[in-house]
């Protein structure tokens, strides 16, 4: 090996470098691709919803191979498999950036995703390993910082890159990290265990897939179709509904050794860690996603002056981690988690505020304030979550992490916009009922320019009607999310920690 001859503590730096690499890579990922489409559209030839393919396809690819990742591990080794992945990855994102076709692109997003299922579990799980239990606060925060702010600045890198080169960059750039990081492993990290005798489970492994797919693709085309009005959307539904409960039957049924070991849900601190980051998956993306359209459409920024915004966000998060880091095994967990919804609720409490003349300083220091309670909530989790989880449970842990995570960001993302359209429509339809020759606003001498009798003030009405129905749709979900975020404090109550840092289920 080439770094047989380093120090343990740089041979520790230069891992954690190279798996940092591929977690950022692999979150980047998520959302880079998403202001790159209208331009992929075009050169593509391929219609709305042909293109929206290019992120479902990763979506549901990532969401399917997360699950095999712990057995993939302990049957051929985290490196060799984390190598692979980072290598596959590195491939499709190449053959992405010169896909000629709307099927090309398709069929080398699902390889992306397949490949980069395996690397933030797994580089998850190399971080836990690398490092001394009392120094995994710590590290948690490192890669915490690249999982969480990767898909924030996902949006801005992928705005630059398209407009000052083409949207095939936007593939092109993981080419030499990825190259790096195979080189860096190879030549750096330590193989793990190899258990050949472990068995695969077939039929968990089909069922769950099949029930993530199909949630996966409904969560995706809900909104398109018209949720339950859709017969694919219903059936969509039953098929992953019966999938779940095939999956489950089977694995307390089995007489093997089930897919997803049951042994991981008997660590309550783990099953409560699993419950709060479906809440950050939900507040990480959800939040994302109606900021974008809201910035761009309602207060009129431009495209990369919005991501500037959201961006803020990201260096929220990064303060808080370094912080929280250092504090995690002096300050009781419970507190910190706590302090982290707290600051959560607070920014969302004024984010229902926001209107189409709220100012960007606000939005930066709201969003601000909610990448401080994202850190602080995010460090301590991973911290108590696996604190007691047995270490040969350890990647099948993180495998589970990263899947409920997915899941709490395309559940959260489906829920906020079916709840912005339909609410949009609803107050629109309010509002207009006060649109009458009755109605003494109307006729008052300075609302001249919105006299319904013209087609020019109806015009200007039905805008500013559609811009107030939409600033109340907005604050219906923000303050939706705000009510989810206080449900989680009573969660709190279900960790003990004998000691500060210390987390032991009760």
């Amino acid at each position: 090996m080439i770094g047989a001859g380093l120090s343990p503590f740089m041979r520790r730096s230069l891992v954690t470098v190279c798996v940092m690499m591929a977690t950022i890579m692999q979150a980047l990922d998520m959302t880079i691709a998403n202001v790159a489409l209208p331009y992929m559209q075009g050169s593509l030839s391929a219609t709305i919803d042909q293109v929206s393919w290019v992120l479902t396809s990763y979506i549901v690819a990532a969401a399917i191979m997360t699950a095999p990742v712990g057995w993939l591990a302990s049957r051929y080794g985290a490196k060799r498999l984390l190598m692979t992945c980072a290598a596959g990855f590195t491939a499709a994102s190449m053959l992405c950036g010169i896909a000629q076709s709307i099927e090309e692109m398709v069929l080398f997003r699902l390889l992306q995703g397949m490949f980069g299922a395996a690397l933030v579990p797994l580089s998850q799980s190399v971080m836990m390993s690398i490092y001394p239990v009392e120094k995994r606060g710590q590290a948690m925060s490192i890669w915490g910082m690249g999982v969480m702010i990767g898909p924030i600045m996902g949006p801005t890198l992928g705005g630059l890159l398209t407009d000052a080169y083409s949207w095939r960059w936007v593939f092109y750039i993981n080419l030499p990290f990825g190259i790096a990081t195979v080189l860096g492993l190879w030549a750096f990290m330590t193989e793990t265990e190899e258990r050949k005798a472990n068995p695969f489970d077939w039929i968990g492994f089909g069922t769950l897939s099949l029930a993530i797919g199909a949630l996966q693709l409904m969560l995706d085309r809900g909104e398109q179709l018209g949720w339950f009005d859709s017969q694919e959307i219903v059936l969509e539904g039953l098929v992953s509904a019966a999938a779940f409960y095939f999956f489950l039957a089977h694995s307390m049924t089995t007489k093997g050794r089930p897919f997803i070991s049951i042994d991981i849900f008997r660590d309550r601190n783990f099953v409560v860690g699993l419950i709060f980051m479906f809440v950050c998956g939900i507040l990480l993306l959800a939040t994302a996603a109606l900021m974008a359209p809201f910035l761009q459409t309602l207060a009129g920024y431009p495209v990369f002056d919005a991501g500037l915004l959201l961006g803020t966000r990201g260096v929220g998060m990064m303060l808080a981690m370094m912080v929280v880091g250092r504090l995690v095994g002096r300050i009781d967990v419970r507190l910190l988690i706590g302090a982290g919804l707290a600051f959560c609720a607070l920014s969302l409490y004024y984010s229902i505020g926001f209107s189409a003349d709220t100012t960007a300083w606000t939005v930066t220091w709201t969003s601000v304030l909610q990448g401080v309670g994202l850190g602080f909530l995010f460090v301590p989790l991973n911290t108590i979550a696996f604190a007691t989880l047995p270490a040969a449970l350890r990647t099948e842990g993180t495998a589970m992490w990263t899947l409920i995570r997915n899941l709490g960001s395309s559940i959260g993302v489906s829920i906020v916009i079916a709840t912005l359209t339909n609410k949009t429509i609803v107050m629109h339809a309010r509002l207009m009922e006060n649109v009458t020759p009755f109605n003494q606003a109307l006729t008052d001498p300075a609302a001249a320019m919105l006299d319904p009798s013209t087609e020019q003030g109806r015009a200007l009405l039905d805008n500013l009607i559609a811009q107030q129905a939409m600033t109340i749709a907005y604050s219906n979900d923000f303050m939706l999310m705000m009510i989810m975020t206080l449900l989680a404090f009573p969660l709190i109550l279900l960790i003990r920690t004998t000691a500060p840092g210390i987390a032991v289920a009760r």
